[in-house]
């Protein structure tokens, strides 16, 4: 792993004071990292405002993909003839969803289950795949071999999981969603 890409970690008070903020709890081998050291380039705790961007990201790419047609699950229903009642929709389904904590770029993590091992997913609209098996292997993945393989198996993650094996991967159109918008 290239040492360039770190820096010093957190203190466990900045930490701390970053879980009640965003009211996230992070899992132990991504506060064990954090606290030995940090991406350069990642997103920074201290950053109230670009981490609340960060937080925001994955809900509104996918209510982009919602109102341009590309997302709509039978589970949640006939689609609404509004924005404003299909936006509630998919902020009650995301509500139910583990938070994701956002690590570098579009890279995220679930805060839940709260403990090591949960995979990281790359969050772009609904295009979601799986970056990471567990921490390291994500991190081995983005910041050294490329080609190291997505480690098994993978920890589902309530709706994060049923996206990525939805829309992720190597099957991100499904014939359903190529058709004409509902």
């Amino acid at each position: 792993m290239h040492r360039s890409v770190w820096t010093k970690g957190y203190s466990q008070a900045e930490l701390d004071r970053a879980q009640q903020r965003y009211e996230l709890d992070f899992p132990p081998d991504l506060m064990a990292l954090w606290l030995d050291r940090r991406l350069v380039y990642g997103h920074d705790l201290n950053n109230e405002a670009a981490i609340r961007r960060a937080l925001a990201w994955p809900l509104e790419g996918l209510l982009f993909d919602v109102e341009e047609g590309f997302l709509w699950w039978p589970e949640w229903g006939e689609r609404p003839a509004s924005p404003q009642h299909r936006a509630e929709v998919l902020r009650f389904v995301i509500a139910g969803a583990p938070k994701l904590v956002p690590l570098y770029s579009h890279r995220y993590m679930p805060a839940s289950p709260a403990q090591s091992g949960n995979p990281v997913f790359s969050v772009y609209q609904s295009d979601v795949i799986y970056y990471g098996s567990d921490l390291e292997n994500y991190l081995e993945r983005e910041f050294g071999d490329r080609n190291t393989p997505l480690g098994e198996p993978l920890r589902q993650i309530p709706f994060w999981s049923e996206l990525a094996d939805r829309f992720g991967q190597d099957n991100w159109w499904p014939p359903s969603v190529t058709n004409s918008p509902p």
